[in-house]
């Protein structure tokens, strides 16, 4: 407790306040504006409520005692254009529809304010990295974040395997069935998900289904590319067997084969978990106290970014963990990169330039690599010696694998008292759920996410773009720039666990406080994709006074069911394309873009092309700009 009885263990930014007019923003960036207040509020940060509005965006002002203030500034286009940006405009314009539609039939919303969620965690970490540079000698007081750079960072993967210089991916929305791809259906009904991250459990279980072992090799082929493509072209003779068969003879035969099995659950199920009133509190990190008494500043690596001459050593594989450690590189620190000798395998998936895997690339370029076998004695002390001269290690290995090879936190905070360590999870602090695989899909199917963007986009459930995973890749290292601010303002080092439980509860925070207080989450009156004469159109109208310029636009009387409205606004739009339509609409104030539905031309949107840079393959910038 501090002096003022407030538990810096819970809320590890106590102290520190956040000011801006929240409740006054444009309505585009109001799941924006509520994703800063909770998370601030989650780590103890005071929000002060100013008056006054901001007319294109989210301008907010973080202190820290002892620092200059610093401005934050949440934009929606990244050219700094005020009109038109929203939620489901820039999923559109950035190339996030038509990733997600790749196996949902064609462009469609995630159906969450994935983005706006996305660029709050974006815009916080930024001020928090803000005043670690500070506390180092930097002068940056401000940061600048976008919908849009939030937007490409998400499928930056996907940007990289659509221009890559040969072998480019052309996956357009629609390309596969959305039939016959994850999740399944159980002849009673049931929507659930399979998973293993090994191909032996996978081949006995449909070998029990009596399905040949060549066309499960199929099906395991088709599973692996939901990673790596977002899609999952599954046989159909491996759809239909599961949809003869009640869910309880299907959950039998996966525990007989060790295949892990999980139903889609609803966000009223969820809210029966006991680990859930922590996580809507405290947000999805939980912060471990280590040691105290350290120098309150660590001066020095007086570089242009907030973060340079800081060390991150990363042990981590797939998605969520890299990505944490790129977006640590990408604010200035040094990050190296613990591969197994002879390099990650990931390194040879095409397609490929100079002999790497673009998508591999493109979360691990700004490392440097160390290869060390950390199974061996002489790994672990190899690992324990760059940990000693290192300020975070971040790993995201398996569940009990650190303690197992002695490499827990309390090893390493013997060999350095101030590290930073940092596990970039699945499932949390629930064992319970540790005998599941903690991938992308299964916390969707379990978190309730999978049936909310089922519901809301029309989808079979679930996305195949892999939205956990990024979420909870900048959850991971929001949780490392708190935990580094604490270090330089308090003096204390330790402990900070994230994971995608967490990130999905993040996500669906807004509807879960609606529904736990038992009211009806709000959704906007207008949000959708609709077709014109040339290409779809997005269109999002938050308010009533949106909904009534939008009818002035269309020059349509609009019904107040929305099943009726749909229909009256796709017979408006099918007199113009959808680029005439998305200026008429801005012109009358509205949030409206065409979809963008080849990744290769994204770049060809001014609103979106300063994100971008173009080099082998389309590169996302750092999703920050400081001054």
């Amino acid at each position: 407790m501090d002096r003022f009885g407030v538990n810096l263990m819970t809320f590890p930014l106590a102290g520190c306040t956040l000011s801006g007019a929240f409740a006054h923003v444009p309505a585009a960036f109001a799941p924006a504006a509520s994703a800063v207040f909770n998370q601030a509020g989650a780590l103890g940060i005071g929000v002060v409520f100013q008056p006054g509005t901001c007319a294109d965006g989210l301008d907010f002002r973080f202190e820290v005692p002892g620092l200059a203030p610093i401005a934050g500034r949440l934009l929606g286009w990244a050219d700094g254009r005020p009109d038109g940006a929203s939620e489901l405009t820039v999923q559109a314009a950035s190339g996030l529809m038509a990733v997600h539609g790749r196996a949902s039939g064609g462009a469609r919303p995630l159906g969450v304010d994935y983005v706006s969620t996305l660029a709050a965690s974006l815009a916080l970490q930024g001020t928090f990295a803000a005043a670690i540079g500070q506390l180092r000698g930097s002068g940056h007081t401000r940061v600048d974040v976008s919908l849009a750079g939030a937007a490409t960072l998400a499928i930056g993967q996907y940007l990289a395997g659509a221009t890559a210089p040969e072998g480019a991916e052309r996956l357009l929305p629609g390309c596969t069935s959305p039939r016959e791809r994850p999740p399944f259906t159980s002849a009673d009904g049931v929507v659930f998900e399979l998973e293993t991250l090994d191909a032996e459990p996978w081949r006995r279980f449909w070998n029990g289904l009596g399905i040949p072992g060549e066309l499960a090799g199929k099906g395991w082929s088709a599973f692996l590319l939901r990673y790596a493509k977002a899609v999952s072209p599954m046989p159909a003779e491996l759809m239909e067997a599961l949809s003869r068969l009640p869910y309880a003879v299907i959950a039998e035969r996966c525990a007989e084969a060790g295949l892990s099995i999980c139903p889609l659950r609803s966000l009223i199920e969820r809210l029966e978990d006991d680990d859930l009133p922590l996580l809507l509190e405290h947000g999805p990190w939980h912060f471990t106290p280590g040691t105290s008494g350290l120098p309150p500043t660590t001066l020095g690596g007086r570089g242009d970014l907030p973060l340079s001459g800081l060390r991150v050593i990363e042990s981590c594989r797939r998605i969520q963990g890299p990505l944490a450690g790129h977006l640590l590189a990408l604010l200035g620190a040094e990050v190296i990169r613990i591969e197994l000798p002879g390099g990650d395998p990931l390194r040879g998936m095409p397609p490929l330039v100079d002999g790497c895997s673009v998508r591999f690339d493109a979360l691990n370029r700004h490392k440097q690599v160390c290869e060390l076998d950390i199974k061996s004695a002489r790994g672990r002390a190899e690992l324990l010696e760059l940990a000693s001269q290192a300020d975070v290690f971040l790993h995201n290995w398996a569940p009990g694998k650190a303690a197992e090879l002695n490499l827990d936190h309390a090893d390493l905070a013997r060999v350095n008292p101030a590290l930073i360590y940092a596990y970039a999870g699945g499932w949390g602090e629930d064992a319970r759920l540790h005998a599941m695989p903690g991938t992308d899909f299964m916390v969707q199917a379990y978190s309730g996410v999978a049936r909310q963007i089922a519901r809301r986009s029309a989808s079979a459930g679930g996305s195949l773009f892999t939205v956990l995973d990024v979420l909870g890749g900048v959850v991971a290292a929001q949780g490392v720039s708190v935990a580094l601010l604490k270090r330089g303002l308090r003096g204390e080092a330790g402990r900070v666990d994230s994971s995608l439980l967490g990130a999905a509860t993040l996500l669906c925070t807004t509807e879960l406080l609606a529904l736990r207080d038992g009211k009806a989450p709000v959704e906007p009156p207008v949000a959708g994709v609709y077709p014109t004469a040339a290409g779809l159109l997005a269109i999002e109208c938050r308010d009533a006074a949106e909904v009534e310029r939008l009818r002035y636009a269309l020059d349509c009387p609009l019904d107040a069911e929305p099943a009726l409205r749909d229909e009256q606004i796709v017979r408006c739009l099918a007199s113009r394309d959808a680029q005439a339509w998305q200026s008429l609409l801005r012109e009358f104030g509205l949030a409206a873009s065409a979809v963008r539905e080849d990744l290769s031309a994204v770049h060809e949107d001014g609103r979106i092309a300063p994100c971008l840079r173009t080099e082998a393959y389309t590169l996302v910038k750092s999703p920050w700009s400081f001054t």
